[in-house]
């Protein structure tokens, strides 16, 4: 149920915490009211913004009464002196939530547009800031939505991914917006994570790699990199120092994060050996090539030559090779299998001599290639096998850094010195 608040024991990482809570306007609006309550139990100083659409969903006195406390509307509001107001509101949250957002708000923000208060409060904050979009499926589908999105990912901004189902509109499909309690616990995992890998060096890999067949053509996979990228950027929103070791992908760069593009297995695994020495863990979630053509044609094979014979040589173990060096290191990887995958996965925890590795299969629904979506096994070095069920690779990725986090602490692990 919507307005079902989850009893939380002890105190809630929200307590204290200076929330801003815009409202566009959208029919989700009704559940902005549930988000304040659950977020004014815990604790939280709760400021809620209204755009004119919004206010037409859900009224002003309705979230004044909730938040306890003035409701934002307008920009320059005429029975009132305001001169830099929303900047003082800007800096005043320790979190700027906006649920729901519309496509149009998406799209002002990519594109810096200050128009109203909200929109302005958004250009001036530097809050982190957490959106949980609401539209029509087709909206939210649409690829100008889709790169919007991507853009704002790669700013730092944190997406809680719409739910699918029964829209206002008789649709069924993508663009429920989340429920409040799983915003609510976004916003827990969030503020309780905030810095603890703050001093640690984190290296990621991601993407496929290319090996190419001629000047023209390559040997490649699936891979679209986007658990890669999410992990980088939640390890970088916990505090780490990130380096992202990317195959080639369509993604655009992670905020804060120092990528190096390659293409070849070659390539990355010498980008991963000359920085080896200086992270604390390494996270291999590149879909590295396992072979490679043993001779690059130095033209482009033509059709009219008839077939080639392709003889294929193995490229390097990347993570064999970092276990054989590895001292102080977290090694963790991804085995991606289509049948076995928690057997072979825990050979090669064994083999590779690794903290962690994740087992997932791209054949199952959820799990696909270029989904946002994996179903994953974390199995650690006792055994032990966690499932996670279908969640988002942004979810898999704060999972994973909190295993890191674990073993780094456990391990009595001392913060490296630059």
């Amino acid at each position: 149920m919507a307005g079902k608040a989850k009893k939380t024991s002890g105190i809630s990482p929200l307590s204290g915490k200076k929330i801003l809570l815009g409202i566009t306007g959208g029919i989700a609006a009704y559940k902005a009211a549930y988000l304040t309550r659950i977020f004014k139990r815990e604790g939280a100083d709760v400021w809620v913004c209204l755009t004119p659409n919004g206010a037409k969903f859900i009224t002003p006195l309705t979230m004044e009464t909730l938040s306890q406390r003035e409701v934002l509307q307008e920009l320059f509001p005429e029975d009132r002196m305001v001169g830099t107001r929303h900047i003082t509101i800007a800096e005043w949250a320790d979190a700027f939530v906006i649920a729901p957002a519309t496509a149009n708000i998406l799209a002002k923000i990519r594109c810096g547009i200050a128009d109203d208060l909200l929109s302005t409060l958004l250009i001036a904050t530097k809050a982190p800031v957490f959106i949980a979009p609401a539209m029509n499926t087709r909206m939210y589908e649409n690829p100008a939505t889709q790169e919007n999105m991507a853009v704002l990912r790669s700013r730092g901004v944190h997406f809680i991914e719409p739910g699918i189902g029964e829209l206002a509109c008789a649709t069924v499909g993508a663009g429920r917006m989340a429920e409040p309690d799983e915003i609510a616990s976004v916003l827990r995992s969030f503020f309780a994570r905030l810095f603890d890998l703050q001093g640690r060096k984190i290296l990621v890999t991601a993407g496929p790699t290319h090996e190419p067949l001629d000047p023209v053509r390559y040997l490649g996979n699936r891979s679209s990199g986007k658990m890669g990228y999410r992990l980088a950027e939640a390890a970088r929103a916990r505090g780490a120092e990130v380096i992202l070791v990317s195959g080639p992908t369509s993604l655009p760069d992670p905020y804060g994060v120092e990528i190096i593009r390659v293409e070849t297995a070659a390539q990355m695994n010498a980008a991963v050996a000359e920085r080896f020495a200086e992270v604390d863990a390494v996270i291999m979630a590149a879909a590295v090539a396992d072979f490679r053509p043993a001779r690059v044609a130095r033209q482009k094979i033509k059709k009219s030559q008839g077939a080639p014979t392709i003889t294929l040589e193995p490229t390097a173990d990347i993570l064999a090779n970092l276990g054989r060096r590895k001292k102080r290191h977290i090694l963790v990887g991804f085995s991606l299998e289509t049948d076995n995958s928690a057997k072979e996965a825990k050979r090669k925890l064994k083999d590779k001599k690794l903290d962690l590795v994740i087992a997932n299969n791209p054949l199952l629904a959820g799990a696909e290639f270029g989904s946002e979506t994996n179903i994953a096994a974390i199995i650690d070095p006792s055994g032990t096998v966690t499932g996670t069920g279908k969640i988002t690779k942004m979810a898999l990725a704060d999972l994973i850094c909190d295993r890191i986090v674990a073993r780094l602490s456990s391990a009595g692990r001392s913060k490296r010195r630059s």
